[in-house]
């Protein structure tokens, strides 16, 4: 918006001021329409023709200085779309990033809950047919012994899945 602002005062005043042209090898001021020369009007003292072309010489003149600043806003404009365009692919590639970073992070604790789980229900089952075959009266107490290091082992190993799980 500024930019539109400071341009329409850069054109106002660039119209505002007088404007010289070389018409027949000598210098002229054009000021709203009234031609001088070396500070004196000589509007009046000029053939209809010659102001006619002084005039024609004097707008083209604004055209041409007007067509350069657009083209110059228009190359600004570009350098500005294409500065935006890099900045979106390189928030584009930040946020894929974070998504890879949260799906990775996701699978971690999808394994870590599996393993646990697996920790867990091994740990029980072992709980389970240590309690039946005591009950039973099958184990020796070698057996025994052997029965409450697995227990213990796989106590230890879901404790360990439980850390990793947090």
């Amino acid at each position: 918006m500024r930019l539109y602002i400071i341009l329409l005062l850069l054109l106002a005043t660039v119209k505002g001021f007088a404007q010289d042209i070389t018409y027949n090898g000598v210098v002229y001021e054009v000021k709203n329409n009234q031609i001088f020369k070396s500070d004196v009007d000589v509007t009046d003292t000029l053939s209809i023709e010659d102001k006619q072309q002084i005039i024609a010489a004097f707008n083209k003149k604004i055209l041409q200085i007007e067509n350069e600043q657009t083209e110059e806003d228009t190359r600004k404009r570009i350098e500005k779309a294409e500065k935006e365009q890099k900045k979106a692919i390189k928030n584009q590639k930040r946020a894929e990033k974070k998504q890879k970073k949260a799906e990775r992070e996701l699978k971690q604790k999808q394994k870590a809950q599996s393993n646990f789980d697996k920790s867990i229900k091994k740990h029980k089952d072992a709980i389970e047919k240590y309690e039946k075959l005591k009950t039973k009266g099958k184990l020796s107490p070698v057996d025994e012994e052997k029965w409450l290091e697995k227990i213990a082992k796989y106590n230890r190993s879901s404790e360990k899945a439980e850390k990793k799980l947090k």
